[in-house]
């Protein structure tokens, strides 16, 4: 259950007109507002206002507050929790009075909300067009007999192809970019005044991302209120009025967009700035902005090839005749939308799946086309470091067993080697017993490097491996991954939608659409002077700080 309150003077009034009233003019103003679970505050003295067509924007790392903020907003602090505020006026009425049906009111037809995950928010049981028309049925939006017609209309708003068709669909028949199209359809069914989306581009790739972004700020233009929440300083550059940079749960720096950006005052904010990977941050350290030691590709040993791969689902061509190279000391990056054929590639080169047609090679001998027998001593030679961990790792495990599982050592040396290998990647020694629900992203993510890196393999593919982590979190995974890189020589594929990593620590890239290599080359090569009207597009949609 969450307790809502006043200041402690005024408790006593909270059904009446003990609390300040909330200040005149904007849509939602709060004071000094307090979050707490367990007597242990969330969120601490935090204060802001947001106005009809202003977007602010609240920025910080994972485990600051600003979701908790987000949610607490919209009277869903969550079970246990306490609010407390000086002021906490909504539309003009105290929220500090609010029951839930006042809640229950105020959600949908005052404020909808996106959030990061659209498959987890959109209910897998009902089709797109269902989840979007209760919207309008339970805030009583048009008559019923326009519901469905409103429904297309609202598809249509926020750019999905086709829907009718769509309309029809479960979530899961929807690309990324879709559903989190439909979500939003969904938050601004009711014509809210106020959206509050809380990281809603962090999953996608960079052109639907530049979409999302076009769309609220279409909405934000027309006069909605937009409360952003994200990590992501070059999303926020992009359509932020006003930023709050928040730590530990509270407000350390805030401001006009523009001057935190470009002229922050506190040092979180400077950090923050400095760990967003970028052709500017080519060749140094995003922790500390040192230079850093970046190995010299040795053309001589090829590690890593696939000749004309191709890889069919069904009818539909996902991997259409690529080729590439990889050397030892090398970074390969891959980008390219959702669906490009980026996935499909990494796993045909971990030999997950076998080719169509073509082949690959690990160091020159064959690795397609092999029964597993023949595969198992070649096995420890290649390691997969996936974007989610946690889904991949038995839960039931310790780290320690975790990290130990591929290592080819007796027992009595195993210990030894497995807590090496958590300290190389910055992790405590009582790491080992915890199990990976105990642990932080960033903490996942160093754990699942310790388990690739445990057979010593010459090549690590990296399959989206920080787009869920927060920019200092992210910092720190690529900085370790360019130091066990310089100290062991390890070539890496790197794919990931974020072009600004890629460009970071790249030396070629391969740059994917509809299964097909668009275009390959040096990555400040493409990046810079792209020939491709699709890299073009790629390049252009990226957003600028």
């Amino acid at each position: 259950m969450t307790t809502y309150a006043g200041p402690p003077s005024v408790r006593e009034g909270l059904g009446g007109s003990g609390h300040r009233p909330p200040p005149p003019g904007p849509l939602l103003a709060v004071e000094d507002l307090r979050v707490s679970f367990g007597g242990a505050d969330v969120v601490r003295g935090l204060s802001l206002s947001i106005a009809p067509g202003e977007c602010v924007a609240i920025v910080g790392e994972s485990g600051s507050g600003k979701s908790v903020t987000a949610r607490t907003l919209l009277g869903l602090a969550g079970p246990g929790s306490t609010v407390r505020a000086s002021a906490f006026g909504v539309s003009g009425r105290d929220a500090l009075a609010f029951g839930p049906a006042d809640w229950r009111r105020l959600r949908g037809r005052f404020a909808g909300l996106v959030l990061q995950d659209a498959l987890v928010s959109l209910d897998p049981l009902r089709t797109i067009g269902a989840e979007i028309a209760e919207v309008l049925s339970v805030h009583d939006v048009v008559p019923r007999a326009r519901r469905e017609e409103r429904v297309l209309e609202l598809l249509e708003a926020v750019g999905v192809p086709d829907p009718a068709a769509r309309a029809g669909q479960r979530p899961h028949q929807l690309s990324g970019g879709l559903r989190q199209r439909a979500l939003i359809a969904s938050a601004i069914a009711a014509d809210p005044q106020l959206i509050i989306a809380d990281e809603p581009t962090t999953a996608l790739d960079v052109t639907v991302q530049a979409q999302i972004l076009r769309l609220l700020a279409g909405r934000k233009a027309a006069g909605t209120a937009l409360l952003l929440i994200s990590h992501d300083l070059a999303v926020v550059a992009s359509i932020a009025d006003r930023i709050l940079v928040m730590k530990d749960g509270q407000i350390v720096e805030e401001g006009p967009a523009r001057e935190v950006l470009t002229t922050p005052a506190h040092d979180y904010t400077n950090a923050l700035l400095a760990a967003v990977p970028s052709a500017a941050s080519r060749g140094t350290r995003l922790t500390t902005g040192a230079p850093r030691t970046r190995p010299t590709p040795n053309p001589s040993a090829q590690v890593l090839a696939g000749t004309a791969l191709a890889r069919s689902y069904g009818s539909r061509r996902v991997v259409d005749n690529v080729s590439f190279t990889l050397h030892e000391g090398e970074t390969l990056g891959i980008v390219g939308e959702s669906g490009s054929g980026k996935t499909t590639l990494a796993r045909l080169a971990l030999a997950l799946l076998d080719p169509d047609s073509g082949r690959i090679s690990l160091h020159q001998r064959q690795w397609s086309h092999l029964r597993e027998r023949a595969r198992r001593p070649l096995r420890p030679r290649i390691q997969l470091i996936s974007q989610n961990p946690l889904d991949s790792f038995d839960p039931r495990h310790t780290v320690g067993r975790l990290v130990a599982e591929p290592l080819r050592l007796p027992r009595a040396r195993r210990r030894a080697r497995v807590l090496d290998l958590l300290d190389r990647v910055g992790l405590p020694p009582e790491t080992a017993a915890r199990h990976p629900r105990e642990l932080s992203g960033g903490q996942r993510q160093r754990v699942a490097v310790a388990r690739a890196l445990g057979p010593r393999p010459d090549v690590l593919v990296c399959d989206e491996p920080v787009s869920a982590l927060d920019v200092s979190i992210q910092a720190q995974v690529l900085d370790l991954l360019a130091d066990l890189q310089a100290e062991y020589g390890t070539a890496l594929v790197f794919i990931s939608h974020d072009l600004g990593v890629v460009h970071h620590l790249a030396d070629r890239v391969l740059v994917m659409k509809d299964g097909r290599v668009v275009e390959e080359g040096d990555v400040r090569e493409v990046f810079t002077r792209p020939r491709h009207p699709y890299t073009r597009a790629l390049v252009a949609s990226v957003p600028r700080m």
